[in-house]
């Protein structure tokens, strides 16, 4: 039944003509009647939240309802995520998070949900890297540079993450064990608190989303060294990788996932995916999101599990590499 609902859902989104599943067209006459709240496990300002509000416009034209971004931050995203796992599986609360979602299971042994079973990964919105960055202060301008600097001064330089477990934290985290030096964390309620401290100088360094950061990038308040991805970024064209700055192998770009309740009716998963997929097809759409440095995804309910076991299965292994492993959430 899965298998054909999913054939159901590639000849809508590939054909002039919709063909349905008895169970889809169902959805179809009766979903939505309400607004759909998106959750988001961070602060306001950060990237995954910026994303939403871009999207939030089109999202509501094609479901035709209201959208509303509801933020929870906290615990590294353990607190939103949570409270979506609790959710009624109706349709009505989905959630949009990141690569943090992939991190926690091998971080934390007592998590009050399992990123398994208690939800169904609906797509991946949009793939991006992260840019590392550092205060105007700081006397370095490449990466070799800052290496060499937290080598020098292995408790003296600060970077700001946005929790224990959040993509900011790993992200960097990665970067300290594959550099071999030592920064310390401070740690913030999420993405934008943490590029706010970048800013005022509370902390000398921190990894950056592409949308929230180019603002500041251009006016100088940031300096930024280094993208995270293999690839450089056509966004950030000029701005070399890690890996090619002196920390070979280094390769870890962000996503931003929608998921929805495990229990939820497959009927409804296919039919929130068709709207997100039609948002995230859009020319104008994929072009808005391009100027930002974010690649649109509209992956498969399918394909996005895919994605989602495998980086869980990673980021675990890596974890206790590091030796990162907590004893709660």
């Amino acid at each position: 039944m899965v298998r054909i609902a999913r054939a159901c859902l590639f000849v809508t989104l590939t054909s002039p003509v919709a063909l349905y599943a008895p169970s889809v067209v169902a959805a179809a006459n009766g979903y939505p009647q309400k607004p759909i709240r998106l959750l988001v496990p961070f602060a306001p300002g950060g990237g995954t939240d910026l994303l939403c509000r871009a999207l939030q416009d089109r999202l509501e034209r094609v479901f035709g309802v209201g959208i509303i971004v509801d933020n929870r931050p906290g615990a590294g995203g353990t607190v939103g995520v949570t409270l979506a796992s609790r959710a009624a599986p109706d349709g009505y609360t989905f959630l949009v998070t990141s690569a943090s979602y992939t991190f926690a299971p091998g971080l934390y042994k007592d998590l009050p949900y399992d990123a398994i079973k208690d939800f169904k990964p609906l797509s991946m919105l949009t793939q991006q890297p992260l840019i590392l960055g550092v205060h105007p202060s700081m006397p370095v301008k490449s990466v070799k540079e800052l290496v060499a600097l937290a080598r020098q001064r292995p408790k003296d330089i600060f970077y700001a993450s946005a929790g224990v477990g959040s993509n900011l934290f790993m992200t960097t985290e990665l970067f300290k064990y594959m550099a071999k030096i030592n920064m310390v964390q401070v740690p913030y309620k999420g993405g934008g608190p943490a590029l706010v401290a970048l800013l005022t100088g509370e902390v000398s360094v921190a990894f950056m989303g592409v949308l929230s950061s180019k603002p500041f990038r251009k006016s100088g308040q940031v300096r930024a060294l280094a993208v995270t991805t293999k690839e450089r970024s056509p966004a950030v064209p000029d701005l070399p990788t890690i890996d090619e700055s002196g920390v070979p192998g280094y390769d870890k770009g962000g996503w931003t996932g929608m998921f929805a309740q495990a229990k939820m009716p497959d009927a409804i998963l296919n039919q929130a995916y068709q709207s997100v997929a039609k948002v995230l097809k859009d020319p104008e759409a994929v072009k808005r999101l391009a100027d930002d440095g974010l690649v649109a995804v509209a992956s498969t309910p399918a394909e996005f599990t895919a994605f989602v076991q495998a980086e869980i299965s990673e980021w675990t292994k890596l974890i206790r590499e590091m030796k990162l492993n907590l004893s709660s959430s």
